[in-house]
């Protein structure tokens, strides 16, 4: 089965109980996805390492025409999420929420945000442009990013997050509306339906937590 953010509430729901009812004074967020273990030997020993889904390398084209790659995100918490610009659904309440994050983390270098349009034959950079300026936005710490088709929809499956043309759908594209936290190691460490207040409060409460265990 094709994993996605859905299926993993529940275990997100469990680790944070874990944390709530183990005593630990120091919380950490739960690593999501797909694991593999691979084993290695040091000093004789066998040593078993857990390698984690992580977000792959990829290249965009930003709201300045300028190519964005990972390596812009090295190093860096980033918050990432999924929209078009003409989205008359879930999109204006999400891009809100998510701008309520920004606004407080603004011009700290240790966060970042990454918008990608699922629009792609629409948005293109100085529509992107234009969205980001009425938004709000006025640094380079957001990036809203286009691509191709398969690209674009190639990198929501490895954030685990459900994006479809769907003809249909709300302004004709189907997707979810989550916020997905990334850590410096490029896993997901959270979740959150930006559309729901209490889950974007969560999501201001879990940054925290992650800038602290960096």
């Amino acid at each position: 089965m094709k994993l996605n953010l859905k299926t993993c509430i529940g275990a997100l729901t469990l680790s944070a109980t874990f944390f709530a009812c183990s005593g630990t004074s120091e919380k950490k967020l739960p690593i999501i996805g797909e694991r593999e273990t691979e084993e290695r030997i040091v000093d004789g020993k066998t040593v078993v390492d857990t390698i984690y889904h992580q977000i792959p390398a990829f290249i965009f084209l930003n709201q300045d025409s300028v190519e964005i790659t990972d390596k812009d995100f090295d190093n860096k918490v980033y918050v990432a999420n999924f929209f078009f610009t003409h989205c008359p659904s879930i999109c204006p309440t999400m891009q809100r929420n998510l701008l309520k994050v920004y606004e407080k983390y603004k011009d700290d270098e240790r966060v970042a945000f990454l918008s990608h349009s699922i629009d792609f034959k629409y948005d293109s950079p100085s529509v992107l442009k234009s969205y980001a300026q009425k938004l709000g936005v006025t640094n380079k710490q957001w990036q809203f990013v286009t691509g191709e088709k398969k690209d674009i929809y190639g990198i929501a499956d490895q954030y685990l997050v459900y994006t479809k043309e769907d003809e249909d759908a709300p302004g004709g594209y189907d997707h979810q509306s989550y916020l997905v936290l990334i850590d410096p190691q490029k896993r997901i460490r959270g979740a959150y339906d930006g559309t729901n207040d209490e889950q974007v409060a969560q999501l201001f409460d879990d940054l925290q937590i992650l800038l602290k265990e960096q």
